[in-house]
């Protein structure tokens, strides 16, 4: 059974949140399509965990605070939440932008909430020589050409969206470029601080994604103190829901070992 529910996180900012299942927390971490790009990975994590999947603030019509501007205000708003209701031992996981906001709470995880943390074609580090695809300039077509393995297959033409969604999704990359910092998309000091991180870390990247390469993967991977990455064929930045038996094996076997 899903439950979805609105904590108030601060004065001025609510979390918005869906929940299912039992056992080991495990927070879903959207990335800029919104939480229904993340729902295959909840439901798989439900069959063993109780997940939380929250709306990023800002996405499909949720508030956003004019002070809540950069990944780390999102990074602590989730931490907060974790820590307010008492929970420990959670795993993390992200993809894309999540991925860099899981990151960031890593590093900043000083009372040892986190228990594992997976990151899935993550944004949010600087690579020298593997820059970030400007996703802001990228067109519809661009978009399924970069992120995506079988472009044709996932390719969107917007003429055929409704004018509503259309909407919604155009007020989600505003709130992407405000909290992401443009096409930068990366925190310039994250990288070196990884190496701080004790808990082992799986980074699962598709082997077609454009958006930020494998071998983007592999530096961010090697920055973690326990750092480890499994490049998953036929998939692009979005594995879990190219290649989804591929992505849940992985994941499956690394929760096995924590």
């Amino acid at each position: 059974m899903i439950t979805d529910r609105t904590v108030a996180l601060y004065e001025d900012l609510s979390l918005t949140l869906s929940e299912t299942g039992t056992g080991r927390p495990a927070l879903v971490l959207h990335g800029g399509g919104g939480r229904a790009t993340a729902a295959g990975l909840a439901e798989h994590l439900s069959r063993t965990h109780h997940t939380i999947t929250p709306v990023h603030p800002g996405w499909d019509g949720t508030a956003r605070p004019a002070w809540f501007t950069g990944i780390d205000d999102l990074a602590l708003a989730y931490l907060h939440h974790l820590h307010g209701a008492g929970l420990r031992d959670v795993l993390v996981v992200g993809s894309s932008l999540g991925g860099w906001t899981a990151a960031e709470m890593a590093v900043r995880d000083t009372a040892g909430i986190i228990g594992g943390l997976v990151l899935i074609d993550a944004v949010g580090v600087h690579v020298e020589g593997e820059p970030i695809r400007d996703f802001f300039a990228l067109d519809a077509r661009g978009v399924a050409e970069y992120a995506w393995h079988d472009s044709q297959r996932y390719f969107v033409d917007p003429a055929d969206i409704p004018a509503d969604q259309l909407a919604v999704r155009q007020a989600n990359m505003a709130t992407l470029h405000v909290l992401a910092g443009g096409p930068a998309m990366h925190d310039p000091k994250l990288l070196r601080r990884l190496r701080h991180v004790r808990r082992p870390a799986l980074l699962l990247w598709g082997e077609s994604d454009r958006i930020v390469t494998p071998d983007y993967g592999k530096a961010y991977a090697e920055a973690f103190a326990h750092g480890r990455l499994e490049v998953i064929p036929e998939a692009g930045h979005l594995p879990h829901i190219e290649q989804p038996a591929a992505t849940f094996a992985l994941l499956d076997s690394y929760l096995s070992t924590i």
